[in-house]
């Protein structure tokens, strides 16, 4: 079996945190969230990491990454380009905004020849999530597979463990089976608390609707077989055409969505793996604070060492 690969999606926007959040350092020693995913992906196994960027993020990305985690890890750099389009399509004029994160994965295909996870730059995940996502994608943790169809994964967190009180959030809200198999995922793009409640919006506000507090939640950590990058590309035409139509500038192709079509065709079966460790991330800038004191605490208390790369 191939050794998996570690895929972290590093080319958004940072539009509502006002700037590019993946490489804002956020510890005295100098790292940056993503340093923290990486140790915890490093000490978990894995040993080749691709970063899916913008062509002018790589000189900021390689002075923070080669001479610190890259000299623990096989590093790629491939760039998300929003003419990467199927044969018979054109970049809408006027289109700036990124194709969304199926997208961003499906830019690595060509550096990733077996199985492989996905993670935001921007989000800490703690350690036991790499831990069993490993175990999953080499074998070493079986939770009963699906015969026939794909093995994949997920790692789920609870949705009120991944809401910022700075503003809304968008979310992959996940129905889960008594078996522990993914069963159905909607991307919902605008989360927030209203009046004490998590509640979701699909008319910019006009009106809310609660959500469970314990809902699963995916915060696109995914394992896939390779299968995955020909099943986004094969998938891709579809979206296109809709989005074309409907709204040339801003349509996204979403990871879940994907996920969730391979479900419902009987191509898939997703198993929905727990992880004990809390999900933070910095969404907004007034978020990077109580980020920033929570790694810190975790480095007094011994769980992450002062300098995580010498």
């Amino acid at each position: 079996m191939k050794e998996p690969v570690l895929v972290v999606m590093a080319a958004g926007m940072g539009s509502r945190y006002g700037g590019l959040k993946q490489i804002d350092k956020i510890t005295d020693s100098g790292e940056i969230i993503m340093d923290f995913s990486l140790y915890d992906a490093m000490m978990a196994g894995f040993r080749k990491v691709v970063f899916v960027i913008k062509e002018n993020m790589e000189s900021d990305l390689r002075e923070l990454v080669d001479g610190r985690a890259g000299k623990y890890f096989d590093v790629e750099y491939v760039h998300q380009r929003l003419d990467d389009l199927p044969p018979g399509f054109e970049l809408p004029e006027g289109r700036v905004k990124p194709w969304g994160t199926a997208h961003a994965v499906m830019t690595a295909r060509s550096a990733v020849d077996g199985p492989f996870t996905v993670i935001n730059a921007d989000d800490y995940y703690g350690p036991s999530a790499f831990q069993i996502m490993y175990q999953y994608l080499t074998g070493e943790l079986l939770l009963g597979n699906q015969k026939g169809k794909y093995d994949f994964c997920m790692v789920a967190y609870k949705l009120k463990n991944t809401i910022t009180e700075n503003g809304s959030v968008a979310r992959g809200i996940c129905s889960v089976s008594a078996e522990g198999f993914l069963t159905d995922i909607v991307e919902r793009t605008k989360i927030a608390r209203v009046n004490g409640d998590i509640c979701f919006t699909e008319d910019e506000g006009k009106t809310w609707t609660a959500l469970d507090e314990d809902t699963p939640v995916s915060m696109n950590f995914w394992g896939f077989s390779r299968e995955m990058m020909d099943e986004l590309w094969d998938a891709f035409p579809a979206f296109l055409e809709d989005a074309l139509a409907d709204d040339p500038l801003a349509r996204e192709y979403f990871l879940p969505s994907v996920a969730d079509q391979l479900i419902k065709n009987g191509k898939a079966g997703v198993r929905v793996l727990k992880s004990s460790d809390k999900w933070r991330g910095v969404t907004y800038r007034e978020d990077k604070n109580s980020v920033k004191d929570a790694l810190q605490s975790m480095k007094d208390k011994g769980l992450y060492p002062d300098k995580l790369w010498k």
